[in-house]
Parts: structure tokens; sequence; C-alpha cells
């Protein structure tokens, strides 16, 4: 069986790199942006930290800008290969659509009398702090050029949406709506994630693999480039049964009977990984869905497959993040030493067990991650990381947040995470109303949830998955359409002017219309694994 782990790396890259194509590289800050008029005025410039900006403005603004947050783009340059090799700080006032980086979006909120701002950040790799000053100093600078503005509406991908949530926690006199998309949860639960899964992908199949504890760039890349080869190995290994080579010797002893699949798919599940994928939806098999093809590939092979299409994404930022954020605290911050992996999968294994070879084999394979050396953090160093901007999940003004169902970056338990914090805030409110004979309070949040196809998973004439197709709704990281932005972009700029979310109806239709995505309190991801062990 084959996957496309290669494009898929590349995509990944693409999809953190994403950047708008404006020649700028400022090597001081500007006083004043330096503003070329015409039907759309736009502007360039750099905050006092270096963050070079673009502002654009149609002759028709109505007064509501929309600044952008991009996600996150490596702070270091990756190897040949990746598709990336540079690292860039070019400014992107806008999301862009799929891998041809569309404006599309941007186009239509200057069409429709927004203006558009957003910066390149003056630190690439995880920069919250950084990114915060960044954007509250920006929003200065936009008013003072374009002294109609009324509202400002923040926005943001990814690390852009964990960055434009924290300047909504912090600062909600600078903004009237925000839209957190497809939310980074906080940075201990991200890498909590990432670390689970090069942890049981080093203790399964290759002892080589570091998955933290980097002193240097170049372990770093050394170690990205072991954990590439193995998944590339893992696709052989799924096909044949046969463990990779790599695999410890008491491994093969121990679980050598069980198909590698099974130990991948377990490790994916510890640590949160989807197990639906860009072609893989968990549900499909080939043939006739009465034959037993069709239901052992869905029930078995489909699950492991997604957790590897899903792993290249998750273990390639995994490694990188964990460097960068390893590099700004000092020391290693990944820790496992009190992980019960056997509760991290209680409610799963019964739902995988045809994936997972069955109780006895999962009881295995959980005994031998029992027994296995763990990782220890540096206290000192988990204290700074810790100390890092983050988000308390406090909603101070209209607020939509959006995500994929099978996001693999950036899992929808990380949007779910702030919809709960968010109800013991509403609840407060609500309580206070009651006592002070008021209104009810209006919900200031809303959730919108990208969802997969029912069957997606395409089959060659011999049967084999055809992974040659687009990626499905609802999958991969931060891949919205132009009509999902469009969508939302329409919700926030009504809130801001209102200083309320439109009524839920009205949110629901637009969902509705979007394609691809509902609205439904009854919808409830599972948390990010680190905060079910809260």
């Amino acid at each position: 069986m084959k996957t496309s782990l290669s494009k898929k790396i590349a995509v990944v890259g693409a999809v953190a790199l994403a950047s708008f194509a404006i020649n700028l590289t400022p090597s001081i800050a500007q006083a004043a942006p330096a503003c070329a008029p015409g039907p759309i005025t736009s502007c360039q410039g750099a905050t006092s930290d270096g963050a070079p900006y673009v502002m654009q403005v149609p002759g028709n603004f109505n007064g509501t800008a929309f600044l952008y947050s991009h996600g996150y783009r490596y702070n270091v340059p990756l190897p040949t290969g990746f598709g990336y090799p540079a690292v860039v700080n070019t400014p992107q006032p806008g999301p862009l659509v799929g891998d041809a980086k569309d404006t599309a979006v941007i186009k239509y909120l200057l069409s429709h009398g927004y203006a558009v701002f957003g910066s390149g950040f003056a630190r690439q790799g995880w920069n919250a702090d950084s990114g915060v000053a960044t954007d509250v100093e920006l929003i200065s600078t936009f008013k003072t050029q374009f002294p109609a503005t009324t509202h400002v509406v923040a926005w943001g991908e990814s690390l852009g949406g964990f960055i434009t949530q924290v300047l909504a926690e912090k600062h909600p006199e600078l903004i009237s709506a925000a839209a957190p998309l497809c939310l980074a949860s906080p940075i201990e639960a991200e890498l909590t994630m990432a670390g689970d899964f090069l942890w049981g992908l080093k203790t399964f199949f290759d002892p080589s693999i570091q998955g933290g504890n980097y002193k240097s760039v170049t372990e770093s890349m050394q170690d990205l480039g072991r954990v590439v080869g193995l998944l590339k190995a893992l696709q052989v290994s799924i096909a044949t049964g046969e463990w990779p080579s790599t695999t410890p010797a008491p491994v093969k002893a121990m679980l050598g009977a069980i198909p590698p699949r099974s130990a991948l798919l377990l490790v994916g599940l510890m640590a949160g990984i989807p197990t639906q994928s860009d072609h893989f939806d968990g549900t499909t098999g080939p043939g006739s869905p009465n034959s037993s093809a069709y239901t052992n590939f869905a029930l078995a092979g489909s699950p492991a497959l997604a957790v590897l299409e899903n792993g290249a994404s998750a273990a390639v930022l995994g490694v990188l993040a964990t460097a960068d954020v390893e590099l700004q605290a000092g020391g290693t911050i990944f820790d496992n030493t009190k992980t019960d992996y056997a509760a991290r999968v209680e409610s799963e294994k019964a739902i995988f067990s045809s994936g997972l070879s069955g109780a006895t084999a999962t009881g295995g394979m959980l005994a031998y991650l029992a027994a296995a050396p763990r990782v220890s953090a540096d206290p000192v160093s988990v204290a700074k990381m810790r100390a890092l901007a983050t988000i308390q999940g406090k909603i101070n003004v209209p607020t939509i947040t959006m995500v994929g169902v099978a996001d693999p970056i950036t899992p929808a338990g990380g949007s779910q995470w702030v919809a709960n914090q968010y109800a013991a805030q509403y609840e407060a409110a609500k309580a206070a109303a009651a006592k002070a004979k008021q209104k009810r309070p209006a919900s200031a949040l809303a959730s919108i949830w990208g969802v997969t196809p029912a069957h997606y998973t395409k089959f060659t004439a011999a049967g084999a998955p055809d992974t040659s197709g687009p990626r499905a709704n609802g999958t991969n990281h931060c891949t919205f359409t132009a009509k999902q932005y469009i969508g939302v972009a329409d919700l926030l700029a009504a809130s801001a002017v209102k200083g309320a979310l439109p009524n839920p109806q009205t949110i629901k239709t637009a969902a509705r219309r979007m394609g691809g995505s509902i609205v439904d309190a009854k919808f409830q991801p599972a948390l990010p694994k680190f905060f079910q062990e809260d």
C-alpha cells in the first residue's frame, strides 16, 4: 500500500510557510509607513522590533480593518527537499487558500470596503510573545495612518490563531472581534502531543530517534532525517507486515507477531493523532461494502494509514517546534515519567480493537511501553516554557473559532478546550445578570467545525488505496476553502459593528452555506491528551 509521504512533507512546509508575495525586507524600523496611493492604497514598513508589515486600504474603506497573524514558520532553514529551505519573514495581510496560495479572500475583503494588514513578525518559530507585541504596535500604526478606522478585527491561523487569542485576552480594548482559526493549544499541550508521538516511534521502531533534548540545530535536523526515514519505512511495513529493520530486538522478541500497523496506531492514539487523514476516512474499504476485504481495511488498515499520513505532519513540526522551544527554555521540556499510556487509550482500545489486533495484542504493547525508559524534563526549562505567552480561554470580544475535525497539527480538541473554559465564564455572566435582574447575556463565542465526508477513501482498480486525489475537507492543517474564510470574515465584520455575534441561527446558516462546516453544541471533539490528564 502506498501513501503520499514525500508529497505530504512538502505540503506541510507549504502550509507552515505560506506567505504573501510582497518584496519587502526592511533592515530598520520606519517611523511611518511608506504608502503608494491608488484604488487600493498600499503601505509598507517595519515595527520597532523589525517586523516587516503591509497595509492595504481600498478607496471605499468602510472603517473596518482585518489584522491577520500568520502561522508557524520555521526559524531554521529546512533540509533540501522540504520545499522551503529559507527562513522568511514576508508580511502576510490575510489567509492564502490552498497549495497555490490564492489571494481570493484578501481580494474579497478589499472589494467589499475592508482594509487588510499584517506583518511577517520579527522572529519566526514559536513567537507568541513577540507576535502579540508586534500586533499591538501595528494596530496603533494603522489607526494613526488611517484615522477613519472604526473597528479592528483580529484573525489568524495556527500559531497565528494562538497570537490572536492572546491579543484578545490581553488587549480587548484594541479590537472589536476575533477569529483564532485552527487554534494552537497552549504550547505544553502541543509539545506533549509531539513528544508522545516521537517517543512512541522511538520506543517501538527506532531507538536512534532523539525526540528532544537537542543541543544544536544540527542535532534536530539529523533527528528529523531519522523520523522521516522511519515514516517512509513504515509505509512498506504496513504493506508487508514486517517490522522496520531499525526495530529494537526486544520489541521483535515480545511483539513481533503483532502487525507493525497496530503499534503505529497505538502510538497515534496515545498521542492524540487523528485517525482520519487526507485520504483515509476509517470507514471505507475496497470492493463491496459487504465483503471482508472492505471491513478489514476500514477497521484495521485505514486508521493506521491515517496516523502515518497525519504523522508526517505532526512529526516534522514536532521535531522543529520542540527544538525551537527548548532553545528558548534552555533544556528538555518533554516529560513522560508519570504518563499512563494505558489510561490514555482506555476509551479507544475497544473502538479500535481490530486495528490494534485485539485485547491481548493491545495489552502486550501497553506492557512494553510501561516498562520502557521514560524522558525527564528539566524543571527550570519547563518553568521558562510555561512563562511564555499562553491562553486562558477567556473571551473578551465576539469570537469565532474554526478548525477541521481531523487537523493533525492543531487538533479540534484545542478549540474545544477554549469553549470549555468559556463555558464557566458564560455561566458566571448569566448568574450575575440574573442576580442583577438584567437580561441574559448572549454568548460571545461560536465554534465552527470543518467536517469530513462520510466516505472519501479511493482505491485503484487493483484495490490499493489511491492517494493521488485532493485532500478531504476537515483534514490536514488549516486547509479551509475560500468560502469558509469569507463566511467567517462576514460574521466577524457584522460582529465588530454590532458589538456582539449574530444570532445563533444566522451563524448556523452561514456555516452551512460555507460547505463542509457545522455549528453544533452537541459536537465536542476530545481534548488533547495533555488536558485529559489535568
